[in-house]
């Protein structure tokens, strides 16, 4: 055998070699990684939690007819309790006469058994042109209404009304206002 024959086979035989230990150690090396164990810092444990959402949607609907859509950023679902807490919540509550009322808040409670849900913080409430400020607000689905017994802020591009307390019954249309209520006026003024 000549020369150049050993070497037409040797290198050939060298670069298998070559090759099957770099494999080897890719192989050894992926092995070790996956193996290695995942060491998790920072966790806590919610023990008053059934379940935690990222991400929570919602649809009520009676008789086929849609009430409201329900939208969260997240939502805990507590042990025993049929409440869900949600994080930045909005709500899109539809009347009888196909007019929509939004809804956001900070922070809301949902009974998950009966659907009532009570909102909090920054609460901002929009129908057509008006809107309604208040820290706390209350929707109870069996009568279809959303009622504040705190202080509530009802305005337009040029009026604005204020008092203790208000009842909203969507399916009547109507905004009864209670408690020291005030404002100011303009001739344009017209609660829907």
């Amino acid at each position: 055998m000549s020369i150049s024959n050993k070497k037409r086979i040797l290198y050939p035989l060298i670069g298998l070699f070559i090759s099957i230990l770099l494999g080897l150690g890719i192989f050894f090396y992926i092995n070790a990684a996956l193996n290695t164990s995942l060491i998790i810092k920072d966790v806590s444990i919610d023990s008053e939690a059934a379940l935690k959402l990222n991400l929570l949607e919602q649809v009520s609907k009676k008789n086929g007819i849609t009430e409201w859509k329900l939208k969260a950023s997240s939502a805990t679902l507590l042990k025993e309790e049929d409440r869900a807490i949600l994080k930045n919540v909005d709500v899109i509550f539809y009347t009888p006469k196909k007019t929509k009322v939004y809804l956001t808040s900070d922070e809301g409670i949902l009974n998950t058994r009966t659907h009532d849900m009570t909102f909090l913080k920054n609460v901002i409430v929009r129908h057509e042109t008006y809107t309604l400020r208040t820290d706390k607000l209350h929707y109870e689905k069996k009568p279809h209404i959303i009622r504040s017994n705190v202080h509530v802020i009802l305005e337009d591009r040029e009026s604005v009304i204020e008092a203790d307390s208000m009842v909203t019954q969507l399916n009547q249309n109507q905004t009864i206002l209670k408690g020291h209520v005030k404002g100011k006026f303009s001739e344009s003024f017209n609660i829907p």
